[in-house]
């Protein structure tokens, strides 16, 4: 069968997707095949009448398989992480490397941000040299002599999902939770995972800002990505407010560092949480974990991978050397009371507004910019303890933002923070 319309009309009245025609649809997109407007029904198809759990399936399957797939022969386990995108959040720059310190192996391959989310290769390339392009032979030679690698997609990759990923915004058919589902995983199974934990974001910072949403989301991701052959399970976790105390991709570095070295807060929780998910999904005990951040074990993998691929050997030592301050450094100052509400994607928008994120793809940003000292839920705020600090490249960007964090931020009584993980989701 070479026609998609029969796969599409199957589709559309609603008897599913099998895996023929999931294969069909998924090399016709890879290869051009199959025109704009047929793209375009079968993402309309799939939003009206969904493709049920094993067109799913076979329709991740397929687009992983429309490129290259990687295939490892390495003496431990090939793990990874994926996350849904908040504000503060640079777990992968802590759980990677904690991994591999652990005897994992972590072949990360991930992506910009886009809109108000940061993105993990915009963080690292805040430093100085880093290179995020690898050929497939130094993405292989620095996981396996490292343990982990945190590279860009190359474009031999799901090329089926980078096709449909544009027909979907030119659609109306982003919120499709069958082709989200397919597009972060075909990704992610190309890498050659055995195992895969997921960190679906809730709340105000949240792609999906529903817990109901979030909730059918990681559900979707978890049956699929384990009906796929990879384990997996999903965390729902809070994004009511930024994870970290920093936003913005420099400032996000040097508060993963410190992380690294042991410093306490929700992003070492949460990084140690996804670990023992991890650890747990590979048949091990998470018995030990943390002491590999408090002895910077895990650090001085990171230093390692930071330096395999380009970036300078002496980051862990001199942080502040390779990742200079912006301009200009304000506070964002609030009369006295207690943080009882924040608008995260305000937060995150501001740093876009800064220079630090982009609206369209390719987009140069300043990865000097964003917000450090960010307040959180419950704590009391004054003359003396800011909502924030600004990080802006002049004195007019900087008042800019120091009015939309204060606009993000609600005072008032009763608010306390919820638990850093709702809800986890296993097969």
């Amino acid at each position: 069968m070479t026609d998609p319309r029969p796969v599409i009309a199957a589709i559309r009245d609603g008897r599913g997707l099998d895996g023929p025609g999931a294969a069909l649809i998924a090399q016709g997109l890879a290869n051009g095949s199959i025109s704009d407007a047929q793209a375009g029904a079968f993402a309309m198809a799939v939003l009206l009448k969904g493709t049920g759990v094993q067109g799913r399936v076979a329709l991740t399957r397929a687009m992983r398989d429309s490129g290259h797939v990687l295939h490892w022969d390495l003496p431990g386990p090939v793990v990874d992480k994926h996350s849904t995108g908040g504000i503060g959040d640079a777990v992968s720059l802590v759980l990677a490397p904690l991994l591999a310190a652990r005897g994992m192996f972590v072949p990360m391959i991930s992506g910009r941000g886009l809109g108000h989310t940061g993105g993990t290769l915009d963080k690292l390339e805040a430093i100085p040299g880093y290179r995020c392009d690898q050929s497939e032979d130094d993405f292989r030679r620095i996981t396996r002599s490292v343990g982990c690698a945190i590279v860009a997609a190359s474009g031999d990759f799901a090329p089926a999902d980078r096709r449909l990923y544009a027909i979907r915004d030119e659609s109306a058919t982003v919120e499709s939770i069958d082709l989200i589902t397919a597009s972060i995983l075909s990704k992610k199974l190309a890498a050659g995972l055995q195992a895969l934990v997921l960190d679906v974001k809730a709340g105000s910072g949240a792609f999906l800002r529903k817990a109901e949403s979030s909730q059918r989301l990681a559900q979707a991701l978890v049956e699929t990505a384990n009906g796929a052959g990879c384990a997996t399970s999903a965390l729902i976790t809070d994004m009511d407010q930024p994870l970290a105390r920093s936003a913005g991709n420099a400032l996000e570095v040097a508060e993963a560092i410190r992380v690294l070295r042991g410093e306490p807060g929700a992003l070492r929780d949460l990084t140690l949480a996804l670990g023992s998910e991890v650890l747990r999904l590979v048949g091990q005990g998470d018995a030990g974990l943390a002491d590999l951040l408090d002895v910077c074990a895990a650090a001085e993998i990171f230093g390692r991978m930071v330096a395999a691929q380009g970036g300078p050997a002496d980051l862990l030592d001199r942080p502040d050397a390779h990742l200079p301050p912006a301009p200009v450094i304000r506070p964002v100052p609030t009369p006295e009371g207690k943080v009882a509400q924040i608008d995260v994607t305000a937060l995150g928008h501001a740093v876009v507004a800064l220079g630090g994120g982009r609206v369209r793809a390719g987009e140069a940003i300043d990865p000097r910019v964003g917000l450090s000292m960010l307040a959180k839920l419950g704590e009391e705020v004054g003359p003396g303890r800011p909502l924030a600090l600004v990080h802006a490249a002049d004195d007019t960007a900087a008042e800019v933002a120091i009015a939309a964090v204060a606009a993000a931020y609600r005072l008032g009584e009763g608010a306390e923070p919820g638990p850093l993980v709702r809800e986890r989701i296993a097969p």
